[in-house]
């Protein structure tokens, strides 16, 4: 179930009809919510139904278990058993293909047949579940004693596909709370998002990527030079679009029950260097990263703080899927960071303009090993950019008008969103559900024809 796809909304609008009724009763409330998120999982595999549940009451038992041992080598067990689990689901269901067909290849014989992959994007699953027990661990939190909150945080189905990743035990205090309520303003907010993440994902996302970047990336040998560097561009504003579009609609259904996920994204392309970007771009994933994988690696004190970086980015890279380009894309910007952090201890600067312009291009190259399926396509795509030949007969009006636009509104000042949030959050609701009825139109007329799957999704 896509959450542009008009069978979200409704399932969306059923659950709220259903939940805030019972809002009074926390443990009807939660059942509601985690009833729902279990639908959401069984509409992409029925499998889910066995593997979530029973995964998620292992990590609540584990927590558990960690809110009363006081030993360090139950402790560092007990964790390790979790993260184990947690790896081992992500092993099992997404790298064993992956595995097999590197296997295979190394020692020349042929890959076992390999039929345990899941579609959905369990690798966010278990980020989140992950984020429980090491925060317990660690003594930064106390363990949720219900087990149906537990259950519910873990698997809460606006973040399943695409995040933003939650950390259970900040979700986790907001399901407990009885007698929430949703003001007006907080549905303008949660309706504008929705509404906000649409446009960006059939307006602009969409578009650009049956327009014209799936046929570069596609066949690169049928574009020009100059065709393949905006191709190349486009998907830059494609896939921040996509993906913040859906993080919007993620935030804004939430925000209808009564509930705050944290911020994905802060105008990524303007950051002024590789480290600013990610503090920019995927805030929850970076944060993980950062929190949960380098900080936990020896010697970040020393000169081992640059290879740490670089370790980090790779398999943060390989988190983003099974293949090889996707590893190189996390070197590139594993290098890129530990560059980085040499240049600040140097006191080293650029001027304003020319740093996000160095460290926009810069992303903007790796994203060409991010979207294309092998090596080789990315350095066909390279080869063209270099070949300089400038035909662009399949640069439309439209599509360019489309790029303009969407760069236009990434680089507006902040204050231009905010105020455009407030204004929505507080009008009148015939204006709100007029704004919304043009924007439905307007997508009718210009989107591509169905609901195409979220870059992330896949992730």
């Amino acid at each position: 179930m896509l959450l542009t796809s008009s069978s979200y909304f409704v399932f969306l609008a059923v659950i709220f009809l259903l939940y805030w009724p019972l809002a009074r009763f926390r443990a009807a409330s939660l059942a509601v919510l985690l009833l729902a998120n279990y639908f959401f999982y069984a509409k992409w595999d029925i499998a889910y139904l066995a593997l979530i549940p029973a995964a998620s009451l292992i990590d609540y038992l584990i927590g558990l278990g960690l809110g009363t041992a006081q030993g360090k080598l139950i402790r560092r067990l007990l964790v390790t058993l979790s993260v184990a689990m947690n790896l081992g689901i992500l092993a099992t269901f997404k790298y064993m293909p992956w595995m097999l067909a590197n296997w295979a290849g190394w020692s020349g014989r042929p890959a076992p047949a390999w039929h345990w992959t899941l579609p959905l994007g369990i690798s966010f699953y278990c980020f989140q579940a992950m984020t429980y027990t090491i925060d317990l661990y660690r003594r930064d939190g106390q363990p949720v004693r219900s087990l149906l909150t537990h259950l519910t945080a873990v698997s809460f189905f606006p973040t399943t596909l695409s995040g933003p990743i939650t950390r259970v035990l900040a979700l986790a205090p907001q399901l407990d709370k009885t007698g929430r309520v949703v003001s007006a303003e907080d549905g303008g907010r949660a309706l504008f998002l929705i509404g906000l993440g649409l446009l960006k994902k059939f307006m602009i996302a969409d578009y650009l990527a049956e327009n014209l970047v799936n046929r570069v990336f596609d066949n690169p040998s049928l574009y020009s030079g100059l065709e393949t560097l905006v191709g190349v561009y486009a998907f830059t504003v494609q896939l921040y679009y996509d993906f913040s579009g859906y993080t919007d609609i993620a935030i804004g259904s939430a925000l209808l029950l009564g509930l705050k996920l944290p911020p994905n994204f802060n105008r990524p392309y303007a950051a002024e260097s590789i480290s600013d970007f990610w503090r920019r771009w995927h805030i929850t994933l970076s944060n993980w990263l950062r929190d949960y994988l380098f900080f936990s690696l020896p010697g970040n004190r020393t000169w081992r703080a640059y290879l740490n970086v670089i370790v980090t980015m790779v398999l943060g890279g390989l988190w983003h899927g099974a293949n090889w380009t996707f590893v190189f894309w996390g070197l590139l910007h594993g290098v890129g960071l530990a560059v980085h952090r040499l240049w600040q201890r140097r006191n080293l600067a650029l001027p304003r303009f020319v740093a996000v312009f160095v460290t926009a291009h810069f992303v903007v190259f790796a994203w060409i090993f991010f979207r294309a399926e092998s090596f080789a396509k990315a350095l066909q795509i390279l080869a063209r950019i270099g070949s300089l030949s400038m035909a662009a007969g399949n640069l439309t009006p439209a599509v360019l008008l489309v790029m303009g636009v969407a760069i236009a509104a990434h680089y507006a000042p902040k204050l231009v969103y905010d105020g455009s949030l407030r204004l929505f959050a507080r009008a009148p609701f015939y204006a709100q559900a007029l704004a919304l009825g043009l924007l439905v139109l307007a997508i009718e007329y210009v989107a591509v024809s169905g609901a195409v799957p979220f870059v992330y999704q896949r992730f």
